[in-house]
């Protein structure tokens, strides 16, 4: 049965959350757009106050780290103890989406390389990938980084070129890969290849990719419209040389197909939390709207325009509410261990419509002068920042075609 109701632990993260996005995020939050990045003191304070929070150990699992011992081995699920974790990373991730969901993205840490080796990794390579997260506090920031999309394959992960060969007891990775979160600076980035493109989902391999690789360089830095403050690259494999002990899950794993499996795995554990963010950008906006509102118009005068803002007002509501609890649904089946593709997808295909729908409306509410930059430059941002949230994870098209297929292959069965 899924808790609406925020645990107390939820309720202090999501409290302490939303007080450093008042006083410190909400604040910088457009200088950091405006220079393309956020600090990296900015990170190291927000460390301590995990650490504060939760304990040196709770913040390293947070940022991404793990104990030798919690990376080697996967604990049984106690049945009489359901996980929490991913509904409380959705709570973080609205909160960071409403204060700025540049910092979330450009949080120290695995990132969405996180999950491939969690749950496809080797215990060795477990181990060694995410070891080096567990000391940020007292040493140098690290990223990790996942490296998927192509110029010629996004969405559509099968189709995917980079290739892979193997060559004794390592492998030569010759491709391309854009628009990688935190690609430029990432320690290790997972890489998808191909040994064959004509075996589509059958001949893709996971590789960790360390920077350092002879062969593996970083091209372009990404100008965005939106999430300026977030670091966006191209990698470049030429030639790359991967020792084989940094195949993801080793040899034995792809006699199946599990190198697609390990990018679908990651999608439905981060399509929820990215639908999240979406839920926290809207949520910002909505807000905006309302304040606007109450400082300008009194919706009680019987007044045709003001029938029209409080309906407006009404839909972005309850749409953003939808959006929250299929991101709740989402969540609750991935602390199950349940399959979640098909509500993975009905989140972020809903939140990304929803959120968008929101920061348009919430313009339009704020009339002229909802489009001045310099006057509501929040709301501004905001707007720029939305759209990439139907995009990235997957299009909202592919999440559409994702849900249908498991909709229609349920139907079979009558």
């Amino acid at each position: 049965m899924i808790e609406f109701d925020l645990s107390d632990r939820q309720r202090q993260l999501h409290d302490a959350l939303t007080n450093l996005g008042h006083s410190i995020i909400r604040p910088q939050t457009l200088a950091w757009d405006r220079a393309h990045a956020v600090p990296d003191e900015f990170y190291r304070n927000f460390m301590r106050m995990a650490a504060a929070f939760g304990g040196a150990k709770e913040s390293a699992r947070f940022l991404g780290g793990e104990d030798p011992e919690d990376a080697a081995a996967q604990p049984a699920r106690d049945p009489k103890k359901q996980s929490q974790a991913n509904r409380t990373a959705a709570i973080a991730s609205e909160v960071f989406g409403w204060a700025d969901a540049s910092i979330l993205l450009g949080l120290p840490g695995p990132g969405l390389g996180g999950p491939p080796v969690r749950s496809s990794g080797t215990s060795e390579q477990k181990k060694r990938f995410f070891g080096i997260f567990n000391d940020m506090l007292d040493s140098e920031l690290q990223w990790g980084a996942y490296g998927l999309t192509e110029p010629g394959a996004g969405s559509d992960v099968a189709a995917i070129r980079t290739s892979c060969v193997k060559d004794g007891g390592a492998w030569i990775l010759n491709g391309r890969k854009c628009f990688i979160t935190n690609g430029g600076r990432a320690a290790w980035t997972v890489i998808f290849a191909t040994v064959d493109p004509s075996l589509g989902r059958a001949g893709q391999r996971a590789f960790v990719v360390e920077k350092g690789t002879p062969g593996f360089s970083v091209g372009k830095l990404e100008e965005k419209m939106g999430l300026r403050a977030s670091e966006t690259a191209e990698l470049v494999l030429e030639d790359c040389r991967v020792p084989g002990e940094n195949l993801l899950g080793g040899e034995e794993a792809y006699r199946t197909k599990e190198g697609f499996l390990t990018a679908m795995k990651t999608f439905d554990t981060t399509r929820p939390l990215v639908a999240a963010m979406a839920c926290g950008i809207g949520r910002a906006a909505f807000e905006y709207a309302q304040q606007f509102v109450r400082d300008h118009y009194v919706l009680s005068r019987p007044v045709p325009r003001y029938a029209l803002i409080a309906d407006k007002l009404a839909r972005i509501g309850r749409r953003l509410e939808a959006a929250r609890l299929l991101v709740y649904r989402a969540t609750y089946l991935a602390d199950l261990g349940e399959p979640n593709a098909r509500e993975a997808s009905m989140a972020k295909a809903y939140a990304g419509q929803a959120a968008t729908a929101a920061c348009i409306e919430a313009v339009e509410i704020c009339g002229a002068h909802g489009s001045l930059a310099e006057d509501h430059s929040l709301l501004d941002k905001w707007f720029r920042d939305i759209k990439v949230f139907d995009i990235f994870e997957g299009t909202g098209n592919i999440q559409r075609v994702v849900i249908s297929k498991r909709i229609v292959a349920g139907l079979k069965s009558f």
